[in-house]
């Protein structure tokens, strides 16, 4: 069974001082930044980052030729990894994700990166739906909190719904550590 790793959309805008900053990016990005080590140690030519590219300045954010869309130095690709761009929140949506797995002869797919309740919820299900066994790394996520009918979600709650509503039926959700203890 071939393994990958897929980075999502760890990007400067999601950081301190961007335009639409998480809540503990940097926590995320570190345990994100552990598992791409492990990778290059015992899998290298199985890394996928994405970068989320804007196709629309009403975004807001990852705007094109922006610094806040360049993928953060925490988990800078080196120059022989695989990069994808992507438009959408599901990672498969209109790139060469999948073929580029299915070329490498991928069956397993972990994945890692933001934001939980958008691009890496879409990019899970999507996974499964395309036939991959799914890990979600959890603790290599970050969310923001969000508002709903003058309600404020606090980001870890928005986090913790998410992770939980994929846990067991479309992934195996487990931490960073025993991810690497495996």
């Amino acid at each position: 069974m071939s393994t990958a790793l897929i980075v999502v959309d760890i990007q400067n805008d999601y950081f301190p001082n961007g335009k639409m900053a998480l809540s503990n990016p940097d926590k995320a990005a570190a345990n994100a930044a552990k598992m791409i080590d492990w990778f290059r140690q015992n899998n290298k030519d199985h890394i996928f980052h994405v970068q989320h590219i804007a196709n629309s300045q009403e975004l807001g954010f990852f705007l094109p030729n922006t610094d806040g869309a360049e993928i953060h130095e925490t988990v800078q690709p080196l120059d022989d990894e695989n990069i994808v761009v992507k438009n959408f929140p599901n990672s498969f949506l209109q790139t060469d994700l999948e073929s580029k797995l299915r070329e490498k002869g991928v069956t397993k797919v972990v994945v890692a990166g933001m934001m939980t309740h958008m691009c890496i919820d879409a990019t899970v299900r999507a996974a499964v739906d395309l036939g991959f066994e799914t890990t979600l790394i959890e603790d290599a996520c970050a969310t923001r909190e969000l508002v709903y009918q003058e309600r404020t979600v606090p980001a870890e709650q928005v986090h913790d719904a998410f992770v939980s509503a994929v846990n067991g039926m479309y992934a195996d959700v487990i931490s960073t550590e025993d991810l690497l203890k495996k």
